[in-house]
């Protein structure tokens, strides 16, 4: 009975698909699903690309990656005037990278990592001090935003972030829904007009 029932529990995890980074012969522990922090790297330390004498967190810097490659995309597409939806949004971004100021673009970018790396298992050591999602996306509350923000707007944005995170490797169809989770869980508070 008790190797049936340990098979039982191995084929429900394996049907499900999870990962797990804990299990025990013992029946009574409960394997541990990690963290969307930990499936994009981790606390795993390895030398920062953008900075070769410091080490960053692999999952900070998957986070970053995705958030910078997404950023880009927007922007060029606003430039290019091939993304009519998002250039009111991130007019004020566009007008201070056209002038040559990517400060601000540097200070999003550092926000935005912040956030996702707290909010998805991050731990202490990642921190989110920023504005709350409504009064980020607010532009009475937030001058840095263009615009408020419909559905048709963030969902033209999820589709930047998953073409960001193929960029970056993040190709896992289990690992993309789990991010377009956490997206859709912030629609409500992004999503104004």
């Amino acid at each position: 009975m008790k190797n049936a029932t340990k098979l039982s529990v191995f084929l429900l995890c394996l049907s499900a698909g999870f990962t797990f980074y804990s299990c025990s012969d013992d029946d009574k522990t409960t394997p541990t699903e990690l963290s969307l922090y930990e499936k994009l790297g981790g606390f795993n330390k390895v030398q920062d690309p953008n900075n070769p004498s410091q080490m960053i967190e692999q999952g900070r810097l998957s986070y970053r990656s995705v958030v910078d490659s997404t950023i880009t995309l927007i922007v060029a597409d606003i430039v290019a005037g091939s993304d009519g939806n998002l250039g009111a949004h991130f007019a004020p971004v566009v007008a201070e990278v056209s002038s040559g100021n990517a400060t601000n673009v540097a200070v999003l970018s550092k926000n935005l990592t912040d956030f996702f790396s707290a909010n998805t298992g991050g731990g202490a050591t990642n921190t989110y001090s920023g504005l709350g999602m409504v009064a980020a996306h607010d532009p009475a509350q937030n001058p840095r935003m263009g615009a408020r923000a419909n559905n048709a707007d963030y969902d033209k944005f999820i589709g930047y972030v998953g073409a960001a995170a193929g960029l970056n490797g993040v190709t896992d169809p289990e690992l993309i829904g789990e991010v377009v989770t956490v997206l859709e869980s912030l629609r409500a508070p992004i999503v104004q007009e």
